[in-house]
């Protein structure tokens, strides 16, 4: 019988290429989607309007009825009205997300992932409760998605992975990773003053990128930080040193008589 050492074994996967923290926000993210649909379609509007007063991310029960747990029970909530929202979340969060994971492991892959997303509600909750105190009453629109973390880990890509080649859908046009976050940023940042779409939460999508980049540039920031106060120091040293030399030059040394040999 001949031997079968020349040949390869080859393994066939179907996991898709989902990484294991990846996955579990997948699966958690489309249960508590299919739970709003059924609870739309068989309890009506008025329950799956409960449970964004609830769940979702209101300012007006964030701050002064303390629901705290909102900031993160509003990042697994989704429109049920359409597929497109958890779709797209869902997609970036596939695509993106498990490059990540490959680099950081599931453990820091997951706090950053919770620490962007609770990051960009807690900055959303902050700017639209602002107005309270200036006489304009509390903000009781709900936000619901995970568009906060999702463009924290789009922020993780273009820093770690600068020169990455992405194509903007539906444009046959690849650009760097860099360039794309730029764009996004700057249509964020706008989205914030009132252009684009009244449904998309623009202030959850720059917080989360603005969470996500300090968190990543913090080490370089303290770095600089120390380095600037030490250099400071010695700048300081070296000119009360000079002061001093430049006092003392004129002077005789002090007792010559008493030196030994």
């Amino acid at each position: 019988m001949g031997s079968r050492s020349a040949i390869r074994n080859y393994r066939i996967s179907f996991n898709f290429y989902i990484t294991p923290g990846v996955q579990l926000l997948l699966i958690a993210n489309f249960a508590v989607f299919f739970f709003e649909l059924l609870l739309k379609h068989f309890w009506g509007l008025a329950a799956y309007d409960w449970l964004l007063k609830w769940f979702g991310l209101v300012p007006a029960g964030v701050v002064p009825l303390l629901r705290i747990w909102q900031p993160v029970t509003y990042l697994f909530l989704h429109d049920a009205g359409t597929i497109w929202h958890i779709g797209m979340n869902m997609f970036m969060l596939w695509m993106f997300g498990r490059e990540l994971e490959l680099v950081w492991g599931k453990k820091r892959f997951l706090q950053y992932y919770f620490l962007t997303g609770v990051g960009a509600g807690v900055i959303n909750v902050i700017v639209k409760t602002l107005p309270a105190f200036f006489g304009h009453g509390f903000s009781f629109a709900p936000t619901i998605g995970a568009s906060g973390a999702i463009f924290g880990i789009l922020i993780a890509m273009a820093i770690l992975f600068p020169d990455r080649q992405v194509i903007f859908f539906p444009l046959p046009v690849s650009i760097r990773m860099r360039t794309a976050m730029i764009v996004m940023a700057a249509f964020t940042f706008l989205g914030t003053f009132g252009f684009g779409a009244d449904k998309v939460s623009h202030l959850c999508h720059l917080g989360g990128m603005l969470v996500g980049w300090l968190y990543l540039r913090r080490g370089s920031f303290l770095y600089r930080v120390r380095n600037g106060f030490a250099d400071w120091k010695v700048q300081r040293n070296r000119k009360k040193f000079e002061v001093y030399m430049s006092a003392k030059k004129n002077e005789p040394p002090s007792r010559p008589d008493r030196w030994v040999n």
